[in-house]
């Protein structure tokens, strides 16, 4: 037998490696090729977290909330209506990791549409919010802080403006899909330093956290601020009792609502009216379904600020 040459051997070779392709079981996986270099995971950026509306902030434990309501009610006499109309100082502090709109750099007219969209909501109470100054920080760390986070301490230690009566909105980006938080005014005793709203940059108007991007956030944010809860707060609480958002008129409501749903009733049966306040500030719907406070809630807003501001 004459030996093959080595082109006869690399056209055997070749042959049986396209049989064997195409000969193989297609239920059977191939085998994993080994990795050609090890990749170093920070340099691949992370997909990212779905926006869906999460609010920060933290509710009172019952006995927290059992304390305010009854200070707020020795403050607060009976058949209570709002006072003088309150003009509210906002610093808004800009945090970024560079400059630009991707960097977390939001505009002026983004923060000036922002203070207009505050003014426009909470038309129907006795606030209204002049923006008192502008300050801009480069800081990739507080820029993600989280919350109750050494960071959101340094930020707000060294940023923060003016008494209990002034707000600091800080602008960032927290991460992990949380649109922002706020702190109660029976926090101000307390923490004042800590006092404050903190929101994504991308909220603001004309931001890019569809459908949250009119500015909403900071106005959900703000209504906690000023003393009030989720609707939801509580779950199915029947009219009469106390609990749940401590306001009368807004119904009650079994769990945060999401996207505009029309109709949704998730507290039915007696003891029970209305159809769930989808379209409050105080619920988690998108922006686009938001347009209202209630009368109660404005009057819960004045007797909030008056015991704690």
């Amino acid at each position: 037998m004459r030996a093959r040459t080595c082109a006869e051997v690399l056209a055997l070779v070749v042959v049986a490696g396209l049989s064997a392709a195409c000969n193989s079981d297609p239920s059977t996986p191939a085998e994993e090729a080994p990795a050609v270099a090890d990749v170093d995971p920070e340099q691949v950026e992370a997909a990212p977290t779905p926006l869906r509306r999460t609010c920060g902030t933290v509710e009172l434990s019952d006995m927290e909330k059992e304390e305010v309501e009854l200070f707020v009610r020795s403050r607060v006499p009976a058949g209570f209506t709002a006072g003088t109309s309150v003009v509210i100082p906002v610093h808004v502090h800009v945090i970024n990791k560079g400059s630009g709109l991707s960097n977390g750099d939001v505009t002026d007219e983004m923060i000036t549409k922002q203070i207009e969209v505050l003014n426009a909501a909470y038309a129907g109470t006795r606030f209204q919010f002049n923006l008192a100054s502008t300050d801009r920080t480069t800081n990739a760390t507080w820029y993600t802080m989280g919350q109750n986070s050494t960071a959101e301490r340094n930020a707000k230690n060294a940023l923060r403006q003016g008494g209990p009566d002034h707000l600091n909105l800080y602008t960032a980006n927290p991460g992990s899909g949380l649109l922002g938080w706020a702190t109660f005014p029976s926090d101000y005793a307390r923490s004042p330093k800590m006092d404050g709203v903190v929101v994504l940059q991308s909220s603001l108007p004309g931001g890019r956290a569809a459908p949250y991007n009119e500015g909403d956030t900071a106005t959900h944010e703000v209504g906690h601020w000023l003393g009030l809860y989720h609707t939801f707060q509580g779950g199915c609480v029947k009219e009469g009792r106390r609990g749940g958002d401590e306001v009368a008129d807004t119904a009650a409501e079994k769990s945060a609502a999401y996207g505009c749903p029309t109709g949704r009733d998730s507290c039915t049966g007696n003891g029970y009216s209305g159809l769930d306040p989808i379209q409050n500030y105080m619920d988690y719907t998108d922006d686009s379904c938001m347009d209202a406070f209630t009368a109660g809630q404005a009057d819960r807003m004045s007797a909030m600020w008056d015991s704690y501001r």
